[in-house]
């Protein structure tokens, strides 16, 4: 028995633990994201609700709720509070239908330009694969992401394409956020 934890205790320090950014990843309500919500056993309270652009929904019996920012869990949690008065112990659940509030956008010379939901996280590089790769045309010297910061306003960032590409400083694939816009400029003909 004691060869066995030994064992196990051993397997345990060799795992590694879960990384932090699983902690980070999880998924918040944003402007545009579709939800269904639904009250267990109660008709007409199983709806899709959109989240305004102001970051709030309107749910039966609740009225406006405002939601941005807040996990699955949370909004779950603030519903059901808010219906105990008319509905004890409601069991409220909430998923995600659409999450198209969490889309980037990647313009410029891309085989196909356009906007991205997010899965997860994603580097640059996947979104730039997932739009079908650069333009013949392409200056891969000159791609940034343009990101609002903390305080709103606007922030570009370099993006070092070549070196990723060649295999070199792949550390440096910046992990997007939800608004960001990747520009992937023309290199000059002449």
């Amino acid at each position: 028995m004691q060869k066995i934890a030994r064992s196990l205790l051993l397997l345990l320090t060799l795992v590694p633990s879960l990384p932090a950014q699983a902690e980070e990843s999880k998924f918040v309500v944003l402007p545009g994201d579709l939800l269904q919500i639904s009250v267990w056993k109660e008709e007409g309270m199983d709806q899709e609700v959109l989240v305004l652009p102001d970051g709030t929904i309107t749910f039966p019996l609740v009225g406006t709720l405002q939601v941005q920012d807040m996990s699955l869990e949370d909004l779950q949690l603030a519903l059901s509070e808010e219906l105990q008065s008319l509905i004890p112990d409601a069991a409220v659940t909430v998923s995600v239908k659409a999450p198209t509030g969490h889309k980037v956008s990647v313009i410029g010379q891309v085989q196909k330009p356009g906007e991205i939901i997010l899965s997860n996280s994603m580097g640059v590089m996947q979104a730039l694969s997932q739009v079908g790769g650069l333009t013949p045309y392409a200056n891969e010297n000159n791609i940034v992401i343009i990101r609002k910061n903390a305080e709103g306003k606007k922030e570009k960032i370099s993006f070092p394409y070549a070196a990723i590409a060649k295999g070199n400083d792949l550390d440096k694939d910046i992990d997007l956020i939800p608004g960001d816009v990747v520009i992937v400029s023309a290199s000059g003909l002449f």
